[in-house]
């Protein structure tokens, strides 16, 4: 066909014509550019028919037949899954080792001290979501000038698993719609937001740490909503692409079990005005719970406190935080309550997990230090949202000594050494967190009770504590010598007390804490401890001691 008809047809009949011909999407083509196409197209196919028709027939199934082992020879020669490899596949060597996964992404595979590494790029690790100590194999080059390791072409086995195989089985379950995988992105996920300093952030969605279920969350999310880092935020998420490590957050449902839009305009915690607690926090629950019942009438509790729980080790102290923990949760249901452990034995988790109802955060001693900081960021952080939203609070921390130790591990050195080897800026945190405790005007409250170490024949303990001494507004001494004598709870009522204790005394308790401590002033704090675990253990509540001691004026 002539390019004058062509030109007289129109465009839908141009592409319609060049459908019959072969050529590929001509809908994207000019009629001008369609018409040339068109042309070159009609050549083509007009030269190879004039061929074939010329060549004798027998040379003509001799050429299919030579073209038709070149492709079988081909298709067996190199399979289809190596086709996208730009390298040559024939130069390629057969390997296999243990896989070490380094802080930077990529991986390399050591077989032994002798043989150079194998370079394994950061997304082989994403996509098969390998680690350390996996065993992996596959097709290896050489290292061309300039790079200094071979590198892992094709990743064909991992721990004796094919890569196909595997990604058959990722398909299939993502395709029969199983429980684990395609339940996960119909339902809502929430965490806590970490924010990094580039803007965006994660939901930390296991004990605050870090972790293989984390979600991305986007910069553009955060500022939207003005999110900050403590933040539970509630959404449905997608999941993550090729390359991507995490899953993402698609859209957010809820902030702090708020619609999102609540937390654009909240006030800042730094901005809130601190008051002295005023409202009593009993602790009290049963008859043989005696050290929160002496702790309700000689060092009271009130909402936004913030006390220290001073001991030596083997007192009790943990014993007691645990106990007071239980009289929160008994007595006061609506008061948010959070338990950081920090490098504590694995066992004393456990035991407190069981034991308690509420939000367990821990950071055991076998951890490294950098994430015991991480974990108490987290919860001071999400204390702080809880009380922007005019929220009570309640934080129990064991213990603040371990916090500045380990805060002495990750700080930058200032140059400066105090006695016992500490930084001065090491204790700068630990003080950022116990100081935070607060009562607010117009409501809401952070309380935190910590603990701290003293006698541990560790000069930096004991400075630790120096530096703390009159930060808090109540101190609860536990008394080794009583503990050496069996006497629990071993509490020095002599050296236990809480500032201002008139705003949270009723005028009946006052009297009696009065009349009690006038009585026995003379008393060592043995003997005075002895001797109200008596009155404590033969009276049935605090409510009838009272009544008992005020009736004999």
């Amino acid at each position: 066909m002539t390019i004058k008809k062509l030109q007289e047809k129109t465009v839908k009949e141009l592409r319609e014509l060049a459908k019959e011909l072969g050529i590929k999407s001509p809908t994207k083509y000019k009629k001008s550019d369609l018409i040339q196409a068109i042309v070159d197209q009609q050549g083509t196919s007009e030269q190879m028919d004039d061929s074939d028709e010329k060549r004798p027939a027998p040379e003509r199934e001799k050429q299919e037949t030579s073209k038709t082992r070149k492709q079988n020879f081909q298709s067996k020669e190199i399979p289809s899954r190596y086709a996208k490899i730009k390298d040559n596949i024939e130069d390629t060597v057969e390997t296999e080792g243990p896989l070490e996964v380094l802080p930077e992404g990529f991986g390399l595979i050591k077989k032994d001290d002798k043989s150079d590494p194998i370079y394994v790029s950061s997304s082989q690790i994403q996509k098969f979501r390998l680690v350390t100590g996996d065993i992996i194999g596959g097709k290896v080059r050489e290292a061309k000038p300039g790079e200094k390791y071979a590198a892992l072409l094709f990743l064909e086995v991992v721990n004796g698993e094919s890569t196909v195989d595997i990604m058959k089985r990722t398909k299939s379950l993502m395709q029969s719609g199983d429980r684990d995988t395609s339940e996960r992105y119909k339902v809502s996920h929430s965490g806590i937001l970490d924010i990094n300093p580039d803007g965006f952030g994660f939901l930390r969605v296991s004990n605050y740490t870090q972790g293989d279920n984390d979600i991305y969350v986007a910069a553009n999310q955060i500022r939207r909503y003005n999110l900050r880092t403590g933040d539970r935020v509630t959404g449905k998420i997608r999941m993550s692409n090729e390359g991507e490590k995490f899953d993402a957050l698609l859209y957010i449902e809820k902030v702090n079990d708020n619609i999102p839009e609540k937390s654009v305009n909240r006030p800042k915690f730094e901005e809130l005005i601190p008051i002295f607690p005023k409202e009593k926090i009993n602790l009290e629950t049963k008859k043989d719970t005696i050290s929160t019942r002496i702790i309700d009438l000689f060092t009271p509790m009130g909402r936004g406190q913030r006390g220290m729980i001073v001991a030596s080790p083997k007192v009790g102290k943990t014993t007691i935080l645990k106990e007071i923990a239980l009289g929160v949760t008994a007595n006061h249901p609506d008061l948010e309550l959070i338990v950081l452990l920090i490098d504590e034995r694995p066992e004393e988790v456990t035991d407190i997990s069981r034991s308690i109802d509420a939000e367990i955060v821990f950071s055991t001693f076998d951890l490294p230090p950098d994430n015991h900081i991480k974990v108490a960021e987290l919860v001071l952080e999400r204390g702080k949202r809880l009380v922007e939203e005019g929220k009570n609070v309640v934080i129990l921390v064991d213990s603040l000594t371990r916090l500045a130790r380990a805060n002495n591990l990750v700080i930058e050195p200032s140059g400066r050494t105090l006695s016992g080897g500490i930084d001065p800026e090491a204790l700068y945190f630990p003080k950022k967190f116990f100081g935070a405790a607060r009562n607010i005007e117009k409501g809401g409250s952070l309380t935190i009770i910590a603990t701290a170490l003293i006698d541990t024949g560790s000069r930096m303990d004991d400075l630790i504590f120096e530096e703390f001494k009159g930060t808090g507004n109540m101190e609860l001494h536990l008394d080794s010598k009583l503990a050496e004598r069996r006497i629990y709870p071993a509490i020095n009522l002599l050296k236990s007390g809480t500032r201002r204790d008139e705003l949270l005394f009723t005028q009946a308790e006052r009297e009696v804490n009065y009349r009690i401590r006038k009585s026995y002033t003379l008393e060592s704090s043995v003997e005075l401890m002895d001797k109200m675990i008596t009155v404590f253990t033969n009276s049935e509540s605090n409510s009838k001691l009272i009544e008992k001691i005020l009736s004999h004026k």
